[in-house]
């Protein structure tokens, strides 16, 4: 009897066993329709994520926005400051300024003057040759024939008056007496030798060149405008040099050949600069003309269009524009741009404008 009890309870625990089977199935299935659905929404989270990348870009793309504006603003300021400083300067007028040392002047060659009152000339030109003074030319003799015992100086040796050029012993007395220079100069002809007998002919030609002779050609149609005592203008473009003389003749008979008649002119040379034999180009004075203000024709430049000078304040150089009047072959009258005492540069001023040029070219 105790045996079939025991087997009627086994249902009952089999019915319990099941419900509890029944109850985990009901919890797992829950489970896993929970996961379900976070998985579910894990996907479009990430999905949100990827798609959040995409605002990332814009930010940087604003960023980048942002940084141009800065950029842009920074480039307009830029700009319009630029433009202020190139209107004040136009507003003030300023020009092209070279600073220069005297060094750097003395290297270029560039030369100064000032600015003043000059007689500018009307002037004919002509051509001729340099020639020795007569009154500079001596030939010494021997005084009494004899026999030359002594040659104390020879061809370009420079003497002065006085100076013992030989000795000679003389014929009749078979004395010895001395030869000596009339006048300073140099000699440039000796004739004999030790030994020898004198004769007629000099033994010493001296030469004073420190005033020559220009002998220039003047024809028919211009005779009438030369007068002696006319001051005149000889340069030798070929050297650079320039000096100033005077007519002392004008010749009354032509040259048949080409009709021409001398003009001669005394110039200074006492520094010996002009030689016999070279040909030259003059300018005779036929009036003058004052001028209150005025500068060497080498000190004219073009630039931009207009005349200028170029003048120095301090140490530094700048052109200033300036109106011309009346001009000869040395000064240019200046009628406005240029005050009397105002320091310009002269002979190579055209360095000062290529310099300016360029420094143009390189601010721009």
């Amino acid at each position: 009897m105790k045996t079939r009890k025991q087997k009627k309870l086994n249902p009952a625990l089999a019915v319990g066993f099941i419900l509890a089977v029944l109850v985990a199935m009901f919890v797992t299935d829950i489970y896993l329709a929970n996961a379900a659905d976070d998985d579910k929404h894990a996907a479009p989270d990430t999905k949100t994520t990827q798609k959040t990348a995409k605002p990332a870009k814009h930010e940087h793309d604003e960023d980048a926005h942002e940084h141009g504006e800065d950029e842009k603003e920074h480039a307009d300021g830029d700009k319009h400051e630029h433009g202020e400083e190139e209107h004040g300067e136009e507003e003030h007028g300023e020009e092209g300024k070279l600073t220069l040392s005297s060094e750097q002047l003395r290297n270029a060659g560039i030369e100064l003057a000032e600015a003043g009152p000059v007689a500018i000339r009307e002037t004919l030109p002509l051509y001729g040759v340099i020639s020795p003074s007569a009154e500079g030319v001596q030939q010494v003799n021997a005084r009494f024939p004899g026999v030359i015992r002594q040659l104390a100086r020879k061809q370009g040796d420079r003497v002065a008056a006085g100076d013992v050029l030989a000795t000679i012993e003389s014929n009749e007395s078979l004395k010895l007496y001395s030869v000596t220079a009339t006048i300073g100069g140099v000699i440039t002809e000796r004739q004999g030798a030790v030994g020898q007998q004198t004769s007629d002919a000099p033994l010493f030609t001296i030469t004073d060149s420190s005033t020559v002779w220009v002998d220039l050609a003047l024809f028919p149609r211009d005779i009438a405008q030369v007068k002696s005592g006319q001051s005149v203008r000889v340069t030798q473009p070929q050297r650079g040099i320039s000096g100033e003389g005077s007519v002392i003749y004008v010749g009354a008979h032509a040259n048949p050949l080409n009709q021409s008649t001398t003009v001669r002119v005394s110039l200074d040379n006492a520094d010996g600069q002009w030689f016999a034999g070279h040909f030259v180009s003059a300018e005779v004075t036929l009036a003058e003309a004052g001028a209150a203000v005025a500068v060497r024709n080498e000190a004219l430049q073009t630039l931009d269009g207009e005349t200028v000078v170029f003048v120095q304040q301090a140490k530094e150089f700048g052109p200033r524009p300036v109106q011309t009047g009346r001009t000869d072959s040395v000064h240019t009258e200046i009628v406005s741009g240029l005050a009397v005492g105002d320091v310009y540069a002269t002979k190579n001023s055209f360095i000062l404008k290529a310099d300016l040029r360029k420094e143009s070219e390189d601010e721009h």
